[in-house]
Formats: structure tokens, sequence, C-alpha cells
């Protein structure tokens, strides 16, 4: 696979609703394992497929306790609710307190094509929401005010001359 970068924002990728994976094949275990590799390189806990160009269904992630590559997750339950500072790869220097559920329930697959469900709280539900959202075209500059991510915009923009 040719080797594949991170997407800035406004990247029109990242605003794509991205497709299911039907068939887990060599090419979306190696997606996954080139998407880590790029993750850890550039300091992140998560990453989506469309942040690095590929609309499809699969994100990555390792908060500290190893890497986890989940295809088509879905959040099946969430509950509570926390304010905390995100940052995204693909909007680098900005963060953005965003609100979130603080627990929930995921479902997907492995690369072997396992089931996977996941209950998570703290960094780890977090992360899941996080690159989830990215999956619907979502990105954290959408989870505040017009007036805001104006401002956000802004300065990120001043920040990429």
């Amino acid at each position: 696979m040719a080797k594949l970068e991170v997407l800035r924002y406004p990247n029109s990728i990242l605003r794509k609703k991205c497709d299911a994976i039907e068939t887990i094949d060599d090419e979306v275990v190696q997606l996954a394992r080139d998407m880590l590799e790029i993750m850890y390189e550039d300091k992140g806990v998560g990453l989506a497929a469309p942040q690095v160009g590929v609309t499809r269904q699969l994100i990555v992630l390792d908060i500290g306790d190893g890497p986890l590559a989940l295809i088509n997750p879905k959040i099946e339950n969430a509950e509570g609710s926390e304010t905390m500072e995100e940052g995204c790869l693909c909007l680098p220097g900005i963060n953005v307190d965003v609100e979130r559920s603080a627990c929930v329930r995921v479902t997907g697959l492995d690369t072997k094509g396992d089931t996977v469900d996941i209950d998570a709280d703290d960094l780890l539900a977090r992360a899941l929401q996080h690159e989830i959202d990215h999956l619907a075209g979502t990105l954290i500059i959408d989870k505040v005010s017009k007036l805001k991510r104006d401002l956000l915009l802004k300065k990120y923009k001043k920040a990429q001359q």
C-alpha cells in the first residue's frame, strides 16, 4: 500500500460518510496496520480511515493499553456526560472543549472478523466517540458554537500559512 498521510482540514474527504466494510481481506488488515503506524508517528491516540483518505468504516486506537482496530464500529449505548479538551490530527494546533457521553458500549469487528464488544469510560470512551464521529464526517469543530468555530478556524488558517 502507498504511504498514507493524515489529511488536514479542510480536505473534503474528512466530511464524507464512510462505507461499511463488507469483507475483511488482506487490504483491510494492512490498512489497519498502516493507520496504527501513522497514529504512533503523529503521537495520536486514535485515527479513523477518512483521516488518511479512505472512506471506509475502520478506526484504530491506543490509549496506552495496546493497539485496537475496529471495523464498522457502532455506539450501542451511551450514558452520562462530561466535557474535556480534545485535539485532532486533522486540525493540528486546535483544541476544543467537547461534551461527550461518559460511558459507551461499542460493538464492531476486529481484523479477524470476530465480534468485539467494548464497555468504555474515561479516555477510551472519548477516543471511541471521537473516531466514530470521523466515520460520519463530523469533526471536533462541529461540536462548538458557530462563533467559536469561526474563531478557531481563523486561528487554524493563520497558523497554516
